[in-house]
């Protein structure tokens, strides 16, 4: 029923959005795209995919004898259920097909994921501050989601780097939640204190695994940057850093599906001084596809992926 919701929720927002705009100039935009950048920028889907399946390949134990082949196919079955999964769930699932497979214990599988999954926002909201105080046309919304993400960004690393601030964090949190989420934040907490004790043991690879997802969430904002140049519209770069992570944090909502709709409004909003609605809805529909791409090249293996997640469901 909530997925049922979800895909009405994006429906409706996609039929406003659609009513609203010149449909007519929506398809010339396409129609005059300039091939060459939307080429190279569809095509970043390639490299993006494979350098987060190096690095989880990294984050594995050497004991857990996981190969840059397998770490492939784990982002590209994940992409697939981070279509129809909330806030890229998705990705957590990988957390028991690699202990289905026998790679990793199931607490060490769950703690390598979420640190991951930590790394990916921390990095996001990193590049998300750094283009907020640069972005030249901020009134009090834009302060206010400055300041928002830099506490969001803040929290995160003290959640990272200081376990006493962690376990602070778990007890007030299980001191305000309902019963059935306790449970959670129980098993949250315990898959956080593992994830430190597991990753500062090695500060060097801790090192390489939080320098690459910064890269790695460079090279989706400057996907997001091209696919403008793509439609032959405009916005400086550094203002890009800015908007285009507020528009993906929009998508991370879990009121629509797959994020789209939520992420499609948000970026009409913030890229209004740059270009018109049809272009902003332009760009939403490729931005779905740097979600769609990895989803299709994940489709062979969704088989095999949701037969795990079957069992490990009747496990419960």
């Amino acid at each position: 029923m909530k997925r049922i919701i979800s895909i009405v929720v994006s429906l409706i927002i996609l039929v406003i959005i659609y009513w609203k705009i010149d449909f007519t100039n929506l398809i010339e935009i396409f129609q005059n795209s300039n091939i060459y950048w939307m080429i190279v920028s569809l095509c970043m889907v390639v490299p993006i995919t494979t350098i987060t399946a190096w690095r989880l390949q990294q984050l594995a134990p050497k004991q857990a004898q996981l190969s840059f082949g397998e770490a492939n196919k784990l982002i590209l079955a994940a992409s697939v259920l981070n279509m129809v999964l909330p806030s890229k769930m998705g990705d957590i699932a990988k957390a028991y097909f690699m202990r289905q497979q026998g790679h990793l214990t199931g607490s060490l599988s769950l703690s390598l994921v979420v640190f991951e999954k930590t790394c990916d926002l921390l990095s996001l909201l990193l590049w998300c501050v750094l283009g907020l105080i640069l972005y030249p046309y901020k009134n009090w919304l834009f302060w206010l989601m400055t300041v928002s993400v830099g506490l969001g960004l803040t929290l995160g690393l003290l959640l990272l780097s200081s376990r006493k601030f962690a376990q602070i964090f778990f007890v007030f949190s299980k001191a305000i939640a309902t019963k059935k989420l306790k449970v959670k934040i129980q098993k949250m907490q315990f898959s956080w204190e593992e994830m430190h004790n597991y990753f500062w043991r090695d500060r060097a690879n801790l090192l390489k695994i939080a320098l690459t997802s910064i890269f790695i969430w460079f090279l989706h904002l400057l996907q997001i940057w091209f696919f403008i140049l793509a439609l032959k519209a405009w916005t400086p770069f550094l203002a890009n850093l800015a908007l285009s992570p507020l528009a993906i944090l929009a998508g991370l909502l879990p009121l629509t599906f797959a994020g789209v709709g939520t992420r499609d409004a948000a970026l009409i909003a913030f890229y209004q001084p740059y270009f018109n609605a049809s272009t902003a809805a332009a760009l939403g529909l490729l931005c779905t596809s740097r979600y769609l791409l990895p989803a299709i090249g994940g489709l062979p293996f969704l088989g095999q992926y949701l037969t795990t997640v079957r069992n490990l469901s009747q496990e419960k």
